[in-house]
């Protein structure tokens, strides 16, 4: 029986999907851990380029329409099977310490604390400052990074009770979709009912540096990431364009 589902939506990202990927194996997950990659749309689609050793499975939305992933994660947390979910986008990393945490929890909810990281090609974890340097991290800023309110483990059925992510906003081309503030309100009108690890004690999760943390919120080092602008005016008209391609 699946204890635990790590949900991430990719899209064109298949070097960061491939050293997650060596990461994870490095783990020796256990059998009631499975890795769930939910592929939104990537051209070529993605496929598992390395034999892992943990449950593992890619799921398809062939969902070309521009910013979806709110729609792919409810998706996935939809077809996992845990009856935990712990939903992380791609450009985040996940150590073996933070699912050890989720796995043995009695919280509904987890939140975590958050810093900078990289994952080698090799799948290692470094925090070296000249390698964050190397991946644009802009000078003068540390390895602490703001938490990550849309990073999360929770109860699969009070994710699907409270009706998950909004998808308001997917394929207008509005970025950010900000698609978890319905959900954080909902969990709110929940009070004392919901049991939330939130203080200090919090787990910690890696981001690798790219976006405004490296300067320009559309930095994408070494093409790691999918190309699509953060520009909400450009956004949506590309957005527009690709619909009338």
């Amino acid at each position: 029986m699946i204890k635990l589902s790590i949900v991430t939506a990719v899209l064109d990202s298949p070097e960061i999907v491939k050293r997650q990927l060596l990461h994870y194996n490095k783990m020796n997950l256990p059998d009631n851990v499975e890795i769930v990659y939910v592929d939104d749309g990537s051209e070529p689609p993605l496929v598992k380029e390395i034999t892992v050793n943990f449950n593992f499975r890619i799921l398809a939305t062939n969902d070309h329409r521009y910013w979806t992933q709110p729609a792919a994660r409810n998706f996935g947390v939809k077809n996992a099977k845990g009856d935990y979910v712990l939903c992380l986008d791609v450009d985040h990393i996940l150590p073996k310490k933070t699912i050890d945490l989720v796995l043995t929890t009695d919280y509904d909810i987890v939140r975590f604390r958050r810093q900078v990281g990289v994952l080698d090609e090799n799948g290692d974890f470094t925090q070296d400052m000249g390698i964050m340097r190397e991946w644009g991290l802009s000078p003068g800023r540390g390895l602490k990074l703001p938490a990550h309110s849309n990073s999360f483990a929770m109860r699969r059925g009070l994710y699907l009770a409270l009706g998950g992510v909004s998808e308001q906003h997917v394929g207008t081309g509005k970025y950010p979709n900000r698609e978890e503030l319905p959900l954080k309100r909902a969990i709110v009108q929940l009070g004392d009912s919901v049991k939330i690890l939130q203080d200090k004690t919090k787990p910690m999760i890696y981001m690798f540096p790219n976006g405004q943390y490296c300067g320009d919120k559309d930095y994408n080092p070494f093409g790691f990431f999918h190309d699509m602008t953060r520009s909400i005016r450009t956004s949506r008209k590309r957005q527009r364009e690709h619909a009338g391609a």
